[in-house]
């Protein structure tokens, strides 16, 4: 009998998703919060949350913007040599830590869709990042030596997108 009400609930529950209707979009939720705010909300990238504040630049991305941000990974952050990171957060490196996180900001409100397939887009830190679009490897970032792969892209704030990176693209 138990066995049977599993089956049945099994049955329906294919049945809605098969017999949904293709053409229905979910309806877009206006994002409420800002580039810093929603990074800081994740909960799952405090690294990128704990250079940003060392190098001054939360009032940057809770300004009205629009910016796009390339936001690397805990992991990627980890990546790097043996104890940079650490080194990058002290007082005396702000400038070198500020220039660093701001090779990972465009200008303006910029979605995968956007991106064409090669091209090389401006940083608000000032190197020329490059993007590659490949349909097997995805889509990756960064400039000739340190390239990143976008994990997760398209998260809309209120003062612009956020994409997620695996590396830290040095400038």
């Amino acid at each position: 009998m138990f066995r049977a009400l599993l089956f049945a609930i099994a049955i329906c529950a294919v049945s809605a998703v098969v017999w949904a209707d293709p053409g229905t979009k979910p309806t877009p939720v206006e994002p409420t919060s800002d580039i810093f705010d929603t990074v800081v909300e994740s909960g799952h990238l405090q690294k990128f949350v704990m250079a940003v504040e060392s190098a001054g630049l939360v009032e940057t991305l809770k300004s009205d913007g629009p910016f796009t941000v390339f936001v690397p990974s805990n992991e990627a952050f980890e990546r790097l040599p043996s104890g940079e990171f650490h080194d990058l957060l002290k007082p005396a490196n702000k400038d070198k830590l500020k220039h660093l996180l701001l090779a990972h900001v465009i200008p303006g409100r910029v979605r995968m869709a956007d991106l064409k397939k090669h091209m090389e887009v401006k940083s608000v830190g000032g190197p020329l990042l490059e993007v590659v679009h490949h349909f097997i490897t995805g889509t990756k970032i960064g400039t000739n030596k340190h390239m990143a792969h976008v994990q997760n892209s398209d998260i809309e704030t209120t003062n612009g997108v956020i994409h997620i990176v695996n590396a830290v693209i040095m400038p």
